[in-house]
């Protein structure tokens, strides 16, 4: 007979066993989409430099506009850009891949890209080279690509969206930007809770747009991802705030700031858990009010989705950061 004890021995081994095999499971799935995504980046800007090679427009360039548009499409294709059917067909009757040579005598934007001849809306190459084609036609320097960026899209944000993308691509000759950090560094103490919504009497009635993060004056701020600083200065409820935007189309805002890090301008590019500033309590009247509330960090998120920027709760986000604070 086995006793007890043994049953429960076993028991516990089995268990434990299991649990083993999971978490191994798991963590050899994280790994592989994690090196399935860095294939998949690292195929992208191979792509994307081949359409250099051919167009003299830089990759960083092909890689921003991709990137754009694939935070508004929730698809799983390698190349997101979609040009609409007006475009890339002109006025030719028919709506699907047809011979290039036709969509150009109606007028389309339509190119072949991979050499059939065919100018297929939903084929990478031909997309990308149709693109690379209408670039062209404006010029070569940074300021000619947003002339061109500004008349295909017709909308500033997105301009300086892509712009600012492919200044981040350059830099770091990557696509890759998933590092976060949490804005107070480890060390220091702060509390918070979801304060998303609630009710906001300055300033007429109005809700609150992000989480309440309350620590010291003078605690350290820090840029929660990579992004280019498109903001910064006095507003009349924020005070002194800097708002930073990211690959992904969303826009952070830190608020509340008794003063920014040395040097750091509109325009820069800032890393994740880099200190762009620090706590105070400034705001909710002319340039250097301070002081009608504790010191408390304001941080926002807004997201934009190619027609409007609308703020969405941080506090998920927070917290899943806070775990992994570095």
């Amino acid at each position: 007979m086995i006793s007890k004890n043994a049953e429960r021995r076993n028991f516990l081994l089995l268990k434990r066993t299991i649990i083993l095999i999971l978490c191994s499971y798991f963590l050899l799935t994280t790994i592989a989409h994690a090196e399935e995504k860095v294939d998949e980046d690292q195929q992208k800007i191979q792509l994307f430099k081949q359409m250099e090679v051919l167009t003299f427009i830089p990759w960083y360039y092909y890689a921003a506009i991709n990137q754009y548009e694939s935070n508004l499409i929730d698809d799983k294709q390698l190349i997101h850009i979609t040009i609409p059917d007006e475009k890339w067909y002109g006025l030719a009757p028919i709506r699907e891949k047809t011979n290039a040579s036709i969509i150009s005598m109606f007028g389309g934007m339509g190119m072949d890209g991979d050499g059939d001849r065919i100018a297929d809306p939903k084929n990478p190459r031909d997309t990308l080279l149709t693109i690379g084609t209408y670039l062209q036609q404006f010029g070569y320097t940074e300021q000619d690509i947003k002339t061109a960026l500004w008349h295909y899209y017709k909308r500033e944000l997105t301009v300086l969206s892509i712009m600012n993308y492919a200044k981040l691509f350059k830099k770091y000759q990557s696509i890759t930007f998933d590092t976060t950090a949490f804005p107070i560094p480890k060390g220091y103490n702060y509390s918070y809770r979801n304060t998303w919504g609630d009710a906001r009497g300055f300033g007429g009635r109005r809700i609150h747009e992000g989480t309440d993060i309350f620590a010291d004056y003078g605690t350290p701020v820090r840029s929660t991802q990579y992004g280019v600083v498109e903001l910064k200065g006095w507003n009349k409820y924020g005070g002194w705030r800097i708002g930073i935007r990211d690959i992904y189309n969303r826009y952070h805002y830190f608020a509340h700031l008794n003063g920014f890090a040395e040097g750091i301008e509109v325009g820069d590019i800032v890393e994740a858990g880099q200190t762009i500033g620090s706590v105070g309590s400034s705001g909710y009247g002319p340039p250097g009010t301070a002081g009608k509330f504790p010191p408390h960090l304001h941080y926002g998120l807004y997201k934009d989705d190619g027609k409007k920027e609308w703020s969405f709760d941080p506090y998920p986000y927070l917290k899943k950061w806070e775990r992994n604070n570095p």
